[in-house]
């Protein structure tokens, strides 16, 4: 294993950790820039695992938060009925990413132009939402009824489809479902623990007979470097979004999505 891969690999755990968390798709951003890197995974089985990084970033950052809840479960019926909310937002894309799991990884994954495409789009749905006048309805995460919380998990489906975001598509339909722009990002923060769980969990179980002591190596790169850059992004991300919105961030995709068609057109 040389020393050109070891680099790619903490570049991409970098930019993995930067964008898990805002609405400009991780694994989009990671598949394309590792296709012009040149860097190839092991059943693309790095761009999945590296995202424990980022789950022990949240993990981390909402330990206090997560401890609270916790204790409060034998008591408090809002901290059983979010947490029942949560469970239910995860259960579509867990059964939809076990039955799509060979499409998404064999298909999907391989597609640069797809990814561009789904950056752009989304780029523009996003701004399009940023800028309607929707009047919120739900402002507390621990107050979302439940059909929300599983309507959210509908919409985070979308994000099967890499340059999609599983942060932007929740986000996206919590807006447009009544909530506002904090408490649609800090509820897409606790869904990703689960989600990212599992997607995790269940991409080690698939290729635990492929990967080798060098693939192990290189995802503890990228699995550092993730965890980093992702504590930095969720301590300050609720703070951005409450004064700027998401549209740093569409505009972000759209610049993303062309460049990269750009690139494709000019070097394959």
């Amino acid at each position: 294993m040389d020393g050109q891969t070891f680099f790619d690999a903490l570049i991409l755990g970098i930019v993995e950790g930067l964008t898990e968390f805002i609405p400009v798709s991780s694994t989009g951003h990671i598949l394309l820039l590792g296709h012009f890197l040149g860097f190839e995974s092991t059943g693309k089985t790095f761009e999945v695992l590296i995202q424990l990084g980022a789950i022990l970033a949240i993990l981390t950052v909402y330990s206090a938060r997560l401890w609270k809840i916790a204790a409060a479960l034998p008591s408090d019926q809002n901290a059983r009925r979010f947490v029942i909310g949560i469970l239910l937002a995860f259960l579509p894309a867990a059964v939809i990413g076990v039955m799509a799991h060979g499409f998404i990884k064999e298909v999907l994954f391989e597609s640069p132009a797809l990814i561009c495409s789904t950056l752009l789009i989304g780029g523009i749905i996003l701004l399009w939402i940023d800028r309607l006048d929707l009047k919120p309805r739900y402002t507390n995460v621990m107050d979302y009824p439940l059909w929300l919380c599983f309507v959210i998990g509908v919409f985070q489906c979308l994000a099967m489809v890499p340059g999609v975001s599983r942060s932007g598509s929740t986000i996206a339909g919590s807006l447009l479902l009544g909530t506002d722009k904090r408490s649609a990002a800090e509820f897409s923060f606790f869904l990703a623990m689960p989600t990212m769980v599992g997607a995790f969990t269940y991409d080690l179980y698939k290729n635990r007979n492929v990967l080798s002591v060098d693939d192990a190596a290189i995802i503890t790169v990228g699995f550092i470097a993730s965890f980093i850059a992702g504590v930095f992004v969720v301590r300050g991300l609720l703070d951005f979004v409450s004064r700027h919105g998401f549209a740093p961030f569409a505009y972000w995709r759209i610049f993303v999505g062309l460049a990269g068609f750009a690139g494709l057109y000019l070097v394959g």
